[in-house]
């Protein structure tokens, strides 16, 4: 249980917030056939680790442990895999490589078509498996060492002495954070730079189109063609802002703790106990219940899809029309 009153009642909130809003993330791509694309299964995917993280921080703030620990293999693993934040970081990791994934499916959709075609072509379902079971491989393969620092003594739960602990450490820190950061972030600029360049190649075509009314008939397949490309680059562009704000909320998030977490490794800075570090693991929480506020205001496709479930109000025509390109290209729009 959480000791810290503000931060018991905090990470309450965010725990219940995270459970409802991915259980509804999860039952609205489940429910509406338009939404299980190959983009939403990996949101799917992260709505399912972030309300397991959810689900864990409301547990940890609420359930009282025993004190102290009982001297049995229910204490070792409460020492261990609970009291270490193991299971809880464990989650937190494999929800940061499955954005990063969910980034480079849409960076090779865009950017790279063809590879991605290609990449496709064949058992895609069973890929985007395999690469969920990557992200979770990944994440048990970086945390083990959580685990392992600590130990269980005669009933007592401490921090094992390891050698070059601080190098493990911040090569963790740079795995878990760092590296996955960077390859988001050149993506983001890479896949802004190429929406840019269609679009303004679109509008170039527009402009020959309408410029030409002696070629009538030309015209209108031109106007239809430009029409039905323009709302795939819109589709696109809505996703890309979702993913995109989507990715600042976790740096904001993520990066005070992973700041301090390295600061400690390399002997700058004690963490343990201290009042801004449990606030950091706090905010690095938050990171489980913001995404499905942020779909709601910013992904068109879920908001139509939340609307058709609910039977509440029409679909945007546009939106609508975004969505039946799916079945006319491999590329998942969004």
């Amino acid at each position: 249980m959480e000791q810290i009153l503000i931060l018991r009642i905090y990470k309450t909130i965010v725990g219940i917030a995270g459970i409802l809003g991915n259980g509804l993330v999860c039952v609205v791509i489940c429910k509406v056939s338009a939404m299980q694309t190959r983009t939403n299964a990996f949101i799917f995917h992260q709505a399912v680790v972030d309300f397991l993280g959810s689900t864990l921080i409301l547990l940890q703030s609420e359930v009282p442990l025993p004190d102290p620990l009982p001297d049995s293999l229910l204490g070792f693993f409460i020492c261990t895999m609970w009291s270490s934040n193991y299971m809880l970081f464990l989650l937190f990791t494999i929800s940061t490589f499955n954005l990063l994934s969910l980034t480079m499916e849409r960076y090779f959709a865009i950017v790279h078509q063809s590879k991605y075609h290609a990449a496709f072509a064949t058992r895609p379902w069973l890929k985007v498996g395999l690469i969920f079971a990557g992200c979770w491989l990944l994440g048990i393969a970086i945390k083990t060492y959580t685990a392992l620092i600590f130990e269980f003594p005669g009933g007592r739960c401490v921090v094992r002495d390891i050698p070059s602990s601080h190098v493990i450490g911040i090569l963790t820190a740079i795995l878990q954070y760092l590296v996955p950061a960077l390859v988001m972030l050149f993506a983001y600029i890479r896949i802004s730079v190429e929406l840019k360049r269609r679009a303004a190649r679109l509008g170039s075509l527009s402009v020959a189109a309408n410029s030409a009314p002696s070629r009538l008939n030309g015209c209108v397949a031109c106007q239809s063609a430009s029409g039905m490309t323009g709302s795939l680059l819109q589709a696109r562009h809505n996703i890309f802002k979702t993913l995109l704000i989507v990715f600042i909320t976790f740096m904001v998030c993520w990066t005070p703790n992973q700041f301090m977490f390295l600061m400690f490794n390399v002997g700058w800075l004690v963490i343990h106990d201290k009042w801004y570090y449990l606030l950091s693991v706090a905010m690095v929480a938050t990171n489980c219940c913001v995404n499905p506020v942020i779909y709601a205001f910013q992904y068109r496709q879920f908001r139509n899809a939340l609307r058709d479930m609910f039977g509440i109000g029409r679909r945007n025509p546009d939106s609508s029309h975004a969505m039946s390109l799916r079945s006319q290209t491999t590329d998942v729009q969004s």
